[in-house]
């Protein structure tokens, strides 16, 4: 039997994936290779869950679009080789989604990752037709605009009241309020969970598999 929701929805970096690390190094050499301060760790953490672009202009909000551009590709490129061994999924991913699909959920991701690199992941993992939609940043608004959950509900044809959103941003849990959507905030990923609690999540987990076992105890 399903929880009060049937439409579960994942960010993926840093949520089911463990990927902030690469992250933070690609931001680093990025900023390197275009004469840009390097910023510190928790700064860059602190933007992970938007669009590249917007990350970009939180950290130097000076770059004007030419050097936008430039940076934009080293980013990429150092991102990318480090991704020709995909970043593993956190612990119980795997093996609790199975278990939400089975037990009737429909399943989503909403991210800040662009399309060519969420597909890149998703073929890694043989789950290209696992989720029933999945909505990137470059495709649609950056979080924390509300576009790509409200994308997403229509597409599942659920009501916000029946949805709930997982991640480990600050802006995962915005987006979610500004569409109506309760929200699920996990510990383990790019920001301290005290920030994520100020913005009042149902729940707030320390591992994925946590999550099955609590909409377990929603079933009405």
């Amino acid at each position: 039997m399903l929880s009060e929701y049937k439409l579960l929805i994942f960010d993926w970096d840093g949520t089911l994936a463990d990927s902030v690390g690469r992250i933070v190094t690609a931001m680093r050499v990025a900023a390197q290779r275009t004469g840009r301060p390097e910023r510190d760790e928790m700064s860059i953490r602190g933007i992970i869950g938007l669009g590249l672009p917007e990350a970009i202009l939180t950290l130097y909000p000076d770059m004007a679009k030419p050097e936008m551009v430039v940076f934009r590709q080293h980013y990429a490129d150092v991102y990318i080789a480090m991704d020709e061994q995909p970043s593993p999924l956190f612990a119980g991913v795997a093996d609790t989604l199975e278990a939400f699909r089975a037990d009737g959920y429909r399943l989503a991701v909403a991210t800040g990752k662009a399309r060519r690199g969420l597909d890149r992941v998703l073929k890694v993992h043989g789950w290209e037709r696992f989720f029933d939609v999945t909505r990137a940043a470059d495709e649609t608004a950056s979080k924390p605009n509300p576009l790509m959950l409200n994308q997403i509900l229509a597409h599942c044809d659920v009501p916000p009241n029946q949805a709930l959103m997982v991640g480990d941003a600050s802006f995962d849990l915005l987006m979610a309020r500004n569409a109506g959507i309760d929200s699920v905030a996990v510990s383990y990923g790019a920001q301290p969970v005290e920030r994520l609690l100020t913005f009042e999540p149902r729940l707030a987990i320390d591992k994925f598999p946590e999550l099955r076992t609590w909409l377990g105890r929603q079933v009405k």
